[in-house]
C-alpha cells in the first residue's frame, strides 16, 4: 500500500470524527496559548518600557551619580568641578525623590505601583532633552507651587489653581497649589510626576549639600572622551555616557521582566504537561477504538510503518492546527491579562501588543512536538496490531501487565519520599532542590503506579458512594475499575493541577500562621502605625501620635542600609527601648542598644564569627565608617532581621531626605479604652492621610491580605491547568462512550433507561475525579510540608494545612466530575439500541 492512500485514510479519519478532533485540538490550544500569551505580554511590556527609557537620558552626553545606590548623592562642590572640565557646555544638577500627591478629596492618588515622584522644574533653556509641553497654566514659579502631568491631574480631579497637599518621606505634609499641567511623551499608567521649584526640590529631596545626579551636555566632544575627562575630575563618582545610562535602565527592566516571563512560562509548561497527558490518553483511546480498522489496513497490505505513520500524521495535523489556534488564543490571553491588571490599577504602561516571530516559532514547535511525542507510544501500539484481529467479532486493546511499571513506581515512591524527608531537614536552596528532586521522583512514581493504585482505591470509593444507586452504581464502579490505565491517565491531569494548588495553599497557610505567631509572641505594643511601602510612615506621624490622649509611648523602627566588609547588608534601628515594644530573646550580652552598640542575631553572629565585645565597622552608603561593638546576641527574630543599631547610628547613616519609619509601635496607658485611643490616634495622624492605625489583629490581617493577593495571582494561573484537567475528563469520557457504543446499545436493548445510562456515566466520572483529587492533594500536602520546612530560616517556621480548602477541593472535584460528564452522559443516553448492536 503506498503512502498517499495512508495519508488520505488519516486525514479522512480526522474529518470523520469532528468531536474527537475538536477535543484533542483544544488540549493543544490551551497549552500553547499560555506560552504564547506569556511571551506576548512580556514582549509588550519590554517594548513599551524600552520606548519610555530610551528618552530617560535624552540630550544627555554624560551623567555623574553616586557609586552607591541610596547614598546622599553627588556633593554640590562637584557641580562646579564638572562645569570646569574642558568640553562641557551645560551642567544640570537634578533633585528628586518619591512623593505622594493628594487628590481633590484629600486622599492619596493611587498609582497602582507606577512611579510617583517629585522633581525640580527646569526652564527650557536649561533642559537637555525636549522641553515639557504645558497644556494648562504655567510652571511653578515660587515655593509652594507644583506642576502635574495631565494623567495624574485627571486622576486626582485637580485643575490649575487648586490647592492640595503632598507627602514627602522626610518633610511630611507640604501644602501646595497646582500652577500648571503638562504632558509627558510616554505616560505610564498611574504615573504621577510633580514638579517643584529648584529651591523647594532641593529642600525636600536633599540634605542641602548634595544633588541627586548631574547631567552634562558636551560642546562637540565625543561622549566617551567627555566621560573620561569628567571621571578623572571627580574620582569616586559613577560617570556614564547617556547611552550607558539608558542601557543600564533597560537592562534592569529586562531582568525584572525576565522573572515575570519565567514565572508565566513555568505555568505554561504546567499547562502543557497536563495537556500532554490528555493528548496521550486521547490517542491511546483512539487506537483502542480503531483496532479493527487498523487491522483491516494490515490485512489489505499496509505495513507496520504505514499504520504507525497514519497515527503520527493525525497527531501532526492536530499539533499544527492546535498550535495555530493557540497562538491566536495567546494574543487574546495577553490582551485579557493586561486588561485585568489595568482594571486592578497596577500601573502598567500602555502600548500595542507585540507578537514576535520567535513567539510564533516557539509556540508552533512546542505544540507540534508535544503532540507528536504524546502520540508516539499509541502509534507504536497501532503498528503492532495483527491482521487476524480484523477477524474477531469484538476487538479490544491488548491488556499489558501492570506488574513491571508498578514495581518501578513503588521503588521511585520510596526513593522520592526518603529524598523529600531528607531535604526537609535542612534550609536554603540546596535543601529546597533536594525536596524538588524527591517531589519529581514521587510524581513519576504516581504516573507509573497509578493504574494499579486506582483499582483498589476506586473500587473502595465506589463501594461507598455508588452503593445507594444500586445496579447503576455497581456498573459505574466496574466501568471505572476495568480499564485502570485509562482511569489513571484521566485522573493524572487533575492530580497535577490540584497538587500544585495544594502546595500553594500550604505555603499561604503557613506564611499566615508564621506571621500570626510572630506578631502574637513578638509584639508587645497595642497599636501600630503603618504607611505605603514607597515612603513608609511619614516623618512627624510618630510625634503626632505621641501627643494623642492615652498614649504612653511611641517607638519608630527604621531601616539602616550599610556595608560590612565587602557585603551590602541591612539592619534596623529603634527610636526607643527595644524591650518596650518587642519580645526579644537575648542569649548573650545585653538587650539595650545605645551609642555605638550593635545587637546581632545568632545566625549572623555564627556566619561572621562575632562574639560579644567584638569591634565591627559599618560603612554608610556615603562611605562614612562607624565603629560599633557587639553588645549582645539575640535568637533569630524576623521582625529585627540581622542586626540592630541605635538611633544615633541611624541618624548618622541615613541622609535626611531618605529618612522614614517602617512602622511606629504605640504603647498605651494602663487601663485605657482601646477604641477611645484608636479614635485619638486616627485624629492625631489624620493630617498624614496615608497612615493607618492598626491593632495587632488588624496588623496580622494586613499581612494576610498581602499574602492572599499573591496567592490569588497564583491560583488564577493554576486555574488553567485545572480547566485543562476537567476538559481531559470530558474528552476521555466522550471517547469512552464511543468505545462502548455497542455495550451501551446492548444495555439499552435489555431495558436500561436513558436516565440510568446518564447516571452511570456521572458516577464513573465522579469516582475518577475524586481519585485524581485525593492523590493530588496527598502529594501537594507532602511537597508543601517539605518546601516550607526548607524556608524556616526565612521566617516560615510554622507549618499549617488549609483543611477547609482541602475539603472544599475534594467536594469540588466530585462536582467537577459530574459536570464534566454531563455532555458525554447525554451522548451515551442517546445511543440508538438497534443501530449500536448492529455495528460491525
Amino acid at each position: 500500500m503506498s503512502a498517499n492512500p495512508i495519508r488520505r485514510v488519516a486525514l479522512r479519519n480526522l474529518a470523520a470524527h469532528k468531536v474527537r478532533l475538536l477535543l484533542t485540538v483544544l488540549s493543544v490550544v490551551l497549552g500553547t496559548a499560555f506560552v504564547t500569551g506569556s511571551f506576548v505580554f512580556t514582549d509588550t511590556l519590554q517594548r513599551t518600557f524600552d520606548s519610555i527609557f530610551a528618552d530617560a537620558a535624552k540630550g544627555v552626553d554624560v551623567r555623574v551619580s553616586s557609586e552607591q545606590q541610596g547614598a546622599s548623592g553627588v556633593p554640590d562642590s562637584d557641580v562646579a568641578v564638572v562645569a570646569a572640565v574642558p568640553g562641557v557646555r551645560t551642567v544640570v544638577p537634578a533633585f528628586g525623590g518619591p512623593v505622594i500627591v493628594l487628590d481633590s478629596e484629600g486622599a492619596a492618588i493611587q498609582t497602582g505601583g507606577a512611579p510617583s515622584e517629585g522633581t525640580a522644574y527646569l526652564p527650557p533653556d536649561q533642559q537637555l532633552g525636549d522641553p515639557n509641553e504645558f497644556v494648562a497654566g504655567q510652571p511653578p514659579a515660587v515655593d509652594g507651587e507644583i506642576a502635574l502631568n495631565s494623567s495624574a491631574a485627571e486622576r486626582a480631579g485637580l485643575s490649575v489653581g487648586d490647592p492640595t497637599k503632598i507627602l514627602a518621606a522626610s518633610a511630611g505634609i507640604v501644602p501646595v497649589t497646582v500652577s500648571g499641567i503638562y504632558d509627558v511623551e510616554t505616560d505610564t499608567g498611574g504615573y504621577v510626576g510633580a514638579m517643584f521649584t529648584e529651591n523647594q526640590a532641593r529642600t525636600l529631596f536633599t540634605d542641602g549639600t548634595h544633588v541627586q545626579y548631574i547631567d552634562v551636555a558636551g560642546d562637540g566632544v565625543p561622549a566617551d572622551e567627555l566621560r573620561d575627562r569628567i571621571a578623572a575630575a571627580v574620582p569616586g563618582q559613577k560617570v556614564q555616557t547617556g547611552a550607558e545610562v539608558s542601557e543600564e535602565i533597560k537592562t534592569e527592566i529586562e531582568e525584572a521582566l525576565s522573572f515575570l516571563n519565567y514565572f508565566l512560562l513555568a505555568f505554561g509548561a504546567i499547562a502543557l504537561l497536563v495537556g500532554t497527558f490528555i493528548i496521550y490518553n486521547t490517542f491511546s483511546m483512539i487506537v483502542a477504538q480503531r483496532l479493527r480498522e487498523l487491522a483491516l489496513l494490515r490485512a489489505i497490505g499496509a505495513s507496520r510503518s504505514q499504520v504507525g505513520r497514519s497515527v503520527n500524521l493525525e497527531a501532526l495535523v492536530v499539533g499544527i492546527v492546535g498550535s495555530a489556534l493557540g497562538i491566536a488564543g495567546g494574543v487574546a490571553l495577553a490582551y485579557g491579562l493586561r486588561s485585568a491588571l489595568n482594571a486592578f490599577d497596577v500601573g502598567l504602561p500602555s502600548g500595542p501588543l507585540q507578537l514576535a516571530p520567535r513567539t510564533v516559532l516557539v509556540a508552533l514547535l512546542i505544540g507540534v512536538v508535544v503532540t507528536v511525542v504524546s502520540a508516539y507510544a499509541p502509534a507504536r501500539r497501532a503498528s503492532k496490531v495483527p491482521p487476524v484481529a480484523a477477524m474477531r467479532e469484538e476487538s479490544t486493546a491488548t491488556v499489558e501487565s501492570l506488574r513491571l511499571r508498578t514495581v518501578i513506581g513503588a521503588v521511585a515512591a520510596v526513593a522520592g519520599a526518603v529524598t523529600v524527608v531528607v531535604g526537609a531537614q535542612g534550609t536554603g536552596g540546596g535543601a529546597a532542590s533536594t525536596v524538588g528532586v524527591g517531589a519529581f521522583a514521587l510524581i513519576i512514581a504516581v504516573l507509573l503506579a497509578a493504574p494499579a493504585l486506582s483499582r483498589p482505591f476506586v473500587a473502595g470509593l465506589g463501594a461507598v458512594f455508588a452503593r445507594p444507586f444500586g445496579a447503576v452504581g455497581r456498573l459505574a464502579r466496574t466501568n471505572a475499575v476495568r480499564n485502570p490505565r485509562r482511569t489513571a491517565a484521566t485522573a493524572f491531569a487533575l492530580t497535577l493541577g490540584l497538587m500544585l494548588v495544594s502546595v500553594i495553599g500550604v505555603f499561604g497557610a503557613s506564611a499566615k500562621e508564621s506571621v500570626n505567631s510572630l506578631v502574637d509572641t513578638g509584639v508587645k505594643s497595642d497599636f501600630m502605625l503603618t504607611g505605603p511601602q514607597m515612603i513608609g510612615v511619614p516623618v512627624g506621624a510618630a510625634a503626632a501620635a505621641a501627643r494623642a490622649e492615652g498614649v504612653e509611648e511611641t517607638i519608630a523602627m527604621h531601616g539602616v542600609p550599610a556595608r560590612i566588609g565587602d557585603e551590602d547588608t541591612f539592619g534596623v534601628a529603634l527610636s526607643g527601648p527595644l524591650g518596650d515594644v518587642l519580645e526579644v530573646d537575648v542569649t548573650e550580652g545585653r538587650e539595650d542598644v545605645a551609642g555605638t552598640d550593635l545587637l546581632v542575631s545568632q545566625t549572623t553572629a555564627g556566619e561572621k564569627g562575632w562574639k560579644v565585645g567584638d569591634a565591627v565597622t559599618l560603612t554608610s552608603r556615603d562611605g562614612e565608617d562607624v565603629g560599633t561593638t557587639v553588645s549582645g546576641i539575640f535568637a533569630d527574630n524576623q521582625l529585627l532581621g540581622s542586626w540592630v543599631v541605635s538611633e544615633e547610628v541611624y541618624q548618622q547613616f541615613t541622609p535626611p531626605a531618605s529618612r522614614s519609619d517602617f512602622v511606629v509601635f504605640v504603647n498605651t496607658a494602663a487601663g485605657s479604652d482601646p477604641e477611645t485611643i484608636r479614635t485619638a490616634l486616627e485624629d492625631a495622624t489624620k493630617q498624614f492621610v496615608v497612615v493607618q492605625v492598626l491593632d495587632r489583629e488588624q496588623f496580622k490581617g494586613q499581612q494576610a491580605a498581602q499574602i492572599d493577593t499573591l496567592l490569588a495571582v497564583l491560583y488564577g494561573l493554576l486555574a488553567l491547568a485545572v480547566v485543562i484537567a476537567v476538559l481531559g475528563i470530558v474528552n476521555t469520557l466522550a471517547l469512552s462512550v464511543v468505545e462502548r457504543h455497542r455495550e451501551i446499545g446492548m444495555l439499552r436493548a435489555v431495558g436500561m433507561q436513558r436516565v440510568q445510562v446518564r447516571r452511570t456515566i456521572y458516577i464513573e466520572s465522579m469516582l475518577i475525579a475524586v481519585f485524581g483529587a485525593v492523590v493530588g492533594l496527598v502529594l501537594g500536602l507532602a511537597f508543601g510540608w517539605g518546601f516550607v520546612r526548607t524556608l524556616a530560616d526565612q521566617g516560615l517556621d510554622k507549618i499549617a494545612v488549609p483543611w477547609g480548602q482541602v475539603i472544599a477541593m475534594l467536594v469540588g472535584s466530585g462536582v467537577v466530575g459530574v459536570l464534566a460528564a454531563l455532555w458525554p452522559g447525554v451522548r451515551a443516553a442517546r445511543t440508538p439500541p438497534l443501530e449500536a448492536i448492529s455495528d460491525i
